[in-house]
């Protein structure tokens, strides 16, 4: 089965015209529901969209100017989608910054990116030191108020601020979000407005996301993830479906939202899954639930938690596959159970084509081999590295580092992969990144992480640590060394597992031989 069509046509198409468009279309319905308040604050389509043109004046007053990049270091709320939007109408570029971020790692995304302004909430930079960074002119809170900020309330004013005139969509950035894309430390994903569009109606096209207007999503994936913003937060317009925001996912909270507000379409990722059959076994899992489906991504799904899942809710599962490269989805399965397969990524979505290369001769083969990929959704690359983007781009096809293999119906899957990331609950960990810090600790000489298999988290970093003379193996000083990392790098980031050894296996040019650590887990 070959998927060609797209739900519309992305050319000239911006992503805040597909809230000006909601707003025509769906009026007064319910945009939004943000479960972070309480009680929940609602917004409908007419009130969100006049709120994303107020905020996108008030950016203009503030002195942002098309191209400037603005940042969002803040859970899921009312406040981080209409800041997205009305940063992509004022003409700026959006960085979307993990809100559980230690200070280095803002520091560093806000340092790299250029930022010009920044939107947060009090308690997240409480202890921050945002001093010293060149570019950052302003810093606003939404809701308690933080040490040297403005008010949020105060870009709502209103203002008679004139709106940058229209661009080329392909051209004109929409969302700067930071991925280690196959190696190293993070780097801003250079991704348009004709990128995210085009992905949207991808989804939305034929046997793809079945998304309908009566449809109400719960998103408790964070929406400064490509996955939350442009599978959960943006599709949502395209059909005035309800969108019910959670901070962070919470399973009894879940619950409680899937009663309350009729949820019928849940983005997932296998661990949530995990936690939701453990609550069905248990009975706490709603049996009278109208959920339709749920869609499965950001790390690999077990067949089993799958086939359990369903057996238990009577809810299939679409799992899918993609990247923050691409916007991020480029597979995604189909509920017809003729075609459904448990262990597969599916089929391509529309005009996204895909070869399979031999990995040591380069010829193109039905697997396995490496996926390389071009289409519509594919980022520009990456910013200020075109090094790093001329190693994953190349004449217009995207290397994505996964080995694949591809069945006689045409559905792909992922066995293997070459690249060095950690899949820790569907978040990507760069081993580089871990190790840097891990350098830091003044009883470590050298050290090596590579992902160790976890039945609940997918992957757990594991950390390879030579010492220093002088230090001794403790379990203290392994307690010490990953509270260290703990300190400086947001929580998933942490190494679960220290071993000590005598030495970390490299190559003649120094390059850590991972694989070599990997067979003695």
């Amino acid at each position: 089965m070959l998927r060609t069509k797209l739900y519309a046509d992305p050319s000239s198409v911006f992503v805040h015209d597909l809230v000006t468009r909601a707003a025509l279309r769906f009026g007064e319905d319910v945009a939004i529901v943000d479960g972070s308040s309480s009680p929940p604050r609602r917004l409908s389509f007419s009130e969100y969209a006049d709120s994303v043109e107020r905020l996108a004046r008030g950016l203009v007053s503030a002195g942002i100017q098309p191209g400037d990049v603005v940042a969002a270091f803040l859970p899921n709320s009312w406040e981080f989608c209409v800041f997205y939007h009305a940063a992509t109408m004022a003409g700026a570029i959006p960085t979307l910054v993990n809100p559980s971020y230690r200070e280095r790692e803002l520091r560093y995304q806000l340092e790299v990116s250029g930022s010009k302004l920044l939107v947060t909430d009090g308690p997240l930079i409480a202890g921050v030191n945002l001093d010293g960074l060149p570019s950052l002119k302003r810093v606003y809170t939404t809701r308690s108020h933080g040490a040297g900020s403005e008010s949020f309330s105060d870009l709502l004013s209103s203002t008679s601020a004139a709106l940058p005139e229209r661009s080329d969509n392909k051209a004109t950035l929409a969302a700067l979000p930071f991925s280690s894309g196959t190696t190293g430390l993070p780097k801003g994903v250079m991704l348009t407005h004709y990128n995210l569009v085009a992905n949207v109606f991808q989804l939305l096209g034929e046997t793809a996301l079945p998304l309908e207007h009566e449809d109400t999503t719960l998103c408790f994936l964070p929406l400064y993830h490509i996955y939350g913003l442009n599978v959960a937060l943006n599709p949502s317009f395209v059909h005035g479906v309800k969108l019910v925001l959670m901070p962070r996912f919470e399973v009894a909270q879940a619950i409680s939202m899937i009663r309350s507000e009729h949820v019928r379409f849940i983005p997932c990722v296998p661990p949530v899954l995990n936690a939701f059959l453990r609550a069905a076994e248990s009975g706490e899992f709603p049996r009278d639930h109208g959920i339709r489906w749920v869609k499965s991504g950001a790390a690999p799904l077990p067949a089993e938690l799958a086939r359990q899942f369903s057996d238990r809710t009577g809810i299939p599962i679409l799992q899918g596959y993609g990247m923050t490269e691409a916007s991020p989805v480029t597979h995604i399965g189909v509920l017809d159970a003729a075609l459904a397969k448990a262990d597969s990524i599916g089929l391509p979505l529309a005009q996204t084509n895909c070869r399979i290369l031999d990995v040591q001769s380069g010829v193109e083969t039905s697997g396995p081999g490496e996926l390389v990929m071009r289409g519509p959704q594919f980022m520009l690359g990456y910013w200020n590295s075109p090094e790093s983007t001329a190693d994953v781009l190349r004449d217009g096809w995207y290397w994505s580092g996964d080995i694949v293999t591809r069945d006689e119906l045409g559905r792909y899957t992922v066995v293997d992969r070459r690249k060095e990331m950690i899949k820790f609950k569907g978040f990507s960990v760069a081993p580089a990144e871990v190790e840097a810090v891990l350098m830091e600790h003044p009883a470590v000489r050298d050290c090596g992480v590579v992902g160790r298999a976890d039945e609940e988290a997918g992957e757990i970093p594991c950390a390879f640590v030579v010492l220093r003379d002088g230090f001794v193996e403790s379990e203290q000083l392994r307690r010490d060394v990953c509270g260290f990392v703990g300190e400086r790098l947001t929580h998933y980031k942490q190494p679960r597992d220290i071993r000590f050894v005598a030495v970390v296996p490299r190559n003649p040019s120094g390059k850590i031989l991972r694989r070599r650590l990997r067979e003695q887990l």
